[in-house]
Parts: structure tokens; sequence; C-alpha cells
């Protein structure tokens, strides 16, 4: 009988705060009524309806985490088009940083990478638009437009003090995922800019290349500036390198949707040295590669720390036939470290200072120090 009477108080008590946080969220709605009124009657400019309550909608997801947020029909038309011709692109992937732009990584040969964008840039203006206070998804749309066209972007950079100015021609942006090249007395050297559906095999491809030749004594891994990608490239390009072990596990909101990969048997490079060069562009994707080697003693990583981007976001339709980028899961690394905001700490940390990624070992002082090390 005690423990009906417990049951029941728990029950009426567990009724009574669902009830007062749906009356609390009801008020909310009526609150945000009444500021929509407020501003449609007295704001000194007439506005559209429509544009606020998509900002106000993007406010929610952006409020979330700096990758979530709403597509428009519009916009996510323009996204799935974007490499078809009809719209250019700079060839930068970008993130929200404290209500600022920020390069997540400049693609390479790209207009962007070939201007002088760097990762870690603060993009503050675009044309004479201040993006401060804008959403990623509106920031985004301005660097949208024709191809041949024009677009002036002023950063604010680490360690500069003043404002740096580029005028960039858009382009339509075509990504090769996967360089290669042997060099200097038996190192097999891969540069991977991106994690699309044909990266795997492109690795894989060079890997068969390289194993062929007779002075081969190991191999280079470049993901600088890899802004990420596919999942399951990650985890496949990984699973190249290692004989066993857990690569990668994602954690959701539900338990059920939880998931860990791990590697096959069957190291392609046979055991060979292993180098993997990382800067502050390289994110998600790369960042699961770099730290599934390290956890498991497969490589060296040198460079500078990762940008720390260690989430996963959904594409989800809604019946305005727009959709919205929500973060579903995060990523942990085999050691249960979470990469997010975090990223993955090289070690050896050696600081960048080419201005691009051509294989030349008078300006590139990580890769020039990363020859030396492997030829010992």
């Amino acid at each position: 009988m005690r423990f009906i009477i417990i049951f029941l108080c728990g029950f009426f008590l567990l009724n009574k705060s669902f009830a007062e946080t749906e009356k609390t969220i009801y008020e909310k709605i009526d609150l945000f009524s009444e500021v929509l009124n407020e501003i449609n009657k007295e704001y000194v400019e007439e506005i559209n309806q429509n544009d606020v309550m998509d900002a106000a909608i993007n406010g929610v997801l952006q409020s979330l985490d700096p990758y979530s947020a709403y597509m428009s029909p519009e916009m996510l038309k323009e996204m799935q088009t974007e490499t078809s011709g009809k719209f250019g692109g700079l060839g930068i992937e970008v993130g929200m940083e404290h209500g600022v732009v920020k390069v997540i990584s400049p693609i390479d040969n790209t207009p962007a990478s070939k201007a002088g964008v760097k990762a870690g840039d603060y993009i503050v203006k675009i044309n004479d638009i201040q993006v401060q206070g804008k959403s990623l998804t509106e920031a985004v749309e301005l660097m949208r437009g024709p191809v041949g066209s024009d677009i002036e972007i002023t950063v604010r950079r680490r360690g500069v003090k003043k404002a740096i100015v580029f005028t960039i021609t858009r382009e339509i942006i075509e990504i090769t995922s996967v360089k290669s090249k042997y060099i200097d007395r038996g190192i097999g050297y891969l540069r991977l800019t991106s994690f699309n559906e044909n990266s795997g095999d492109q690795i894989k491809n060079k890997i068969i290349e390289f194993n062929k030749k007779k002075d081969l004594r190991g191999y280079i891994l470049d993901l600088r500036n890899n802004p990420g990608g596919l999942l399951s490239q990650a985890i496949r390009i990984s699973d190249f390198f290692l004989e066993n072990g857990e690569i990668v596990s994602t954690k959701s909101r539900k338990k059920t949707e939880n998931r860990r990969w791990f590697a096959k048997k069957g190291d392609l490079i046979k055991g060979k040295p292993l180098i993997v060069l990382t800067n502050y562009g390289s994110a998600s994707a790369s960042e699961i590669v770099a730290g599934a080697l390290k956890d498991h003693k497969r490589a060296i990583i040198v460079g500078e720390h990762s940008y720390g981007k260690g989430s996963v976001q959904s594409i989800i339709p809604l019946k305005n036939k727009g959709a919205i980028r929500l973060t579903i899961s995060k990523y942990y690394l085999p050691s249960g470290d979470s990469i997010s905001e975090v990223g993955v700490v090289p070690d050896i940390e050696i600081e960048e200072a080419s201005e691009g990624f051509v294989i030349n070992t008078d300006t590139d002082n990580q890769l020039n120090f990363v020859i030396r090390l492997l030829n010992g």
C-alpha cells in the first residue's frame, strides 16, 4: 500500500512537471508572437515576415552548435546543384565560431587557396557587407555567385594586426581527392584533399603501385587542409594501414544508434613506416584517420593541431522542400577521446611555413622534416 502511494505521488509530480514545462513552452510561443507583432508594427523599416521566420528557425539551430543550420528550398536546391555548372564557388570549407564565419580549410588548387586564404582565417566582410551577426547559411549564400564573377572578402588572421582583403574570381570547384608522387629515395607520398566516394579506391591503387618499387622505405599521408567528407571513406582508408582494432565510434542521443567500426586484418603497406601530416585545416574525417592511426601507434603525426570538428550532420528534408542540417552524433577515437573542439594533437609539432602544398622541400618545412625523418 505504501509503495502504491509513493508511486502515485511520483506519477502526479511527474505529470505536474510535464504540465509546467508545456505551459512554459506555450508562454514562450505567445511571447515570440508578441515580439514578431511589435517588430512588424514598430520597426524602422518594413520587414519581410517570411525572412524573419527563416532567420528565427535558423537561430534555433545555430544555438545548438556551429554546424546545424536551416536551408530554405532555394538554398537546398543550390547546394544540390552547386557543382553542376550553374553556380561558382571559392573552394573553402567554413564554419561558425562565436558568431563569426571561420575558414575550416581552403581546398587545394581552388580560387581561395591560390589567393592565399588560410585555415583559421575569420571572414569579417563579404564585398561591402559585414558578416558578423549573419548566420553561416547567409554568409555562404553571399559567397555564391556566377562562375567568372569577382568577390572581395576581408579576413582577420591570427598574428596579423591588419585585416587582409582578397579579390577572388569564382570558379566551378572540381576536386581531385588524391595526389601522389614517389619522392626522395623511396618515399611514397599520398596527399588526400577530401573524402569522397572514390578516395578509398584511388588511395588503394596508388599504394599497390608504390608497393612494386624495390627501394620503397615508407609512406607519407598528407591530410593538411583536408576538411573531411564521407565517414565510410575515413573508415576504409584507416583500415588500409591497420591489422585490427577499433577505428572510430559514434555516440548519439539514442543509445540504439551508437556504432563502432573495426579494422579488418591486412595492412596494405605491410608494416612500413607511416607519417601523417596535419594542420589546423585538417578536420572531421581527416581527424578520424589521424586519430585512429595515432591511438594504435601505427603512424607518427607531424604538423599542427587539427581543427576539432568531431560531429556528424544529417540533412533532414522538411515539408516545405527545404531541409535542416542537424548534428545527430559525435565521433570518438579508439582511446575514447572526443574529437569535438579538441582535435588531434601531433606527436611532433611543427608550424606551417609554406603558402601552398606543392611537393617542394625548399618551401615546405613540415614535408622537409618528414622526409628527413623517414630517411633517418
